[in-house]
């Protein structure tokens, strides 16, 4: 056994170990859905952009800054492992992933129907239930443009630009855009 196996379950998934569905602490992981779910209800009925914060602050477990933009409907499966810089705008329909945990820095902007997907599964169907996080780090002055998805493991670097519908499943370099799928270089800014 590792050392990390004497952490929980949200611990070791963070950590990258592969989580087999078969864990004594699997369980656990439709609990906390089901904390961000009643959360995520309350969040995706309030009426201003400052209660969406403020919902959005007690599902992350940390205040959002009030330069930060979200808009509903948003969606996120656990919420402790969202980590928000200031002066951020998220637009609809949003989907996070985040037990492989997810950094977005300050000045970035998110189009609509993006996804942001930290957990991943292994190849082998025998084990296929069982999880992998890996995070994904969207940095300074990013743009990720709409319908987007960004998968396990990426980090967006820094002034990228994502184009829209894009499927990213290799790091972007800092100042490029990329565009397909999968996503590919198609110059630098």
């Amino acid at each position: 056994m590792s050392a990390k196996s004497n952490n929980n379950i949200f611990e070791r998934i963070l950590s990258g170990e592969v989580v087999p569905f078969s864990d004594p602490e699997y369980y656990k992981l439709p609990e906390q859905s089901e904390r961000a779910i009643a959360i995520l209800a309350d969040l995706n009925t309030s009426k201003t952009i400052v209660e969406i914060r403020q919902h959005l602050g007690k599902l992350i477990q940390n205040e959002v800054d009030s330069s930060t933009t979200i808009y509903t409907p948003f969606s996120i499966n656990y919420g402790k492992n969202l980590k928000l810089g200031k002066n951020i705008f998220i637009n609809q329909n949003c989907q996070i992933l985040d037990l492989g945990g997810v950094t977005i820095d300050d000045d970035v902007m998110v189009g609509p129907r993006v996804n942001l997907l930290s957990e991943t599964h292994p190849i082998e169907s025998e084990s296929r239930k069982a999880l992998i996080g890996k995070p994904i780090h969207i940095k300074i002055g990013a743009w990720i443009g709409a319908g987007s998805t960004i998968l396990p493991g990426v980090t967006v670097g820094e002034h990228a630009i994502v184009a829209a519908g894009a499927v990213v499943s290799k790091d972007v370099p800092d100042r490029t855009v990329v565009v397909g799928v999968p996503a590919k270089i198609i110059k630098s800014i």
